[in-house]
């Protein structure tokens, strides 16, 4: 913000506008991605501030309240995307942005996709189990043991597809996908 403060008003009102571009890019994309806008343009305000800022500081520049702002600030710092740091002399929280995109996007679809893993695997699995108990219920009857066959082979390929999930996962967090897919070079400048 020091550097905005120091040009003229014209200069000012240009910059800000091709910032707003950008922060209104961003709250669309992690719109799309189920994180509301408003935390979007949260991250997007946050992404160009040069140092890091208080709720109260946050609150005051979107114009939400204390505790809209404090809900948003949990969802970043929950997908590791803002951290809370230490201020010399300030008693209140700090926060500031983790500006590397590929980390964020690591982090963010890492934490949900393990969490659907988790929780579609465990749904999965249940069915299983019950297949397992209506087959030795009923295996006299071919009809209803086809039927289960056929059903726990679907399930197993879901399965399967939850395991590869997971291998993708590992290889996000490991760096391991950016031998697959290397990062851009910083060559736009």
């Amino acid at each position: 913000m020091k550097y905005l403060e120091a040009l003229t008003e014209e200069q000012q009102r240009r910059v800000v506008q091709a910032r707003q571009r950008v922060i209104e890019s961003i709250g669309k994309n992690m719109d799309l991605y189920g994180i509301t806008l408003s935390i979007g343009h949260l991250y997007g305000n946050m992404y160009f501030n040069n140092a890091p800022v208080t709720l109260d500081e946050m609150s005051a520049t979107m114009g939400m309240s204390k505790t809209s702002m404090s809900t948003g600030m949990r969802t970043l710092m929950d997908l590791k995307m803002i951290n809370k740091v230490w201020g010399k002399g300030s008693r209140k929280d700090l926060y500031e942005v983790v500006p590397d995109w590929h980390q964020n996007f690591i982090d963010y679809f890492s934490i949900r996709w393990r969490k659907a893993v988790e929780t579609n695997s465990s749904a999965l699995n249940k069915s299983l189990k019950e297949i397992r108990e209506i087959r030795a219920e009923y295996a006299g009857n071919e009809m209803l043991l086809m039927l289960l066959d056929e059903d726990e082979s679907k399930i197993h390929d879901a399965l399967n597809y939850y395991k590869w999930l997971l291998r993708l996962i590992d290889s996000f967090e490991s760096g391991k996908i950016f031998d697959l897919i290397p990062m851009e070079e910083d060559g736009a400048r």
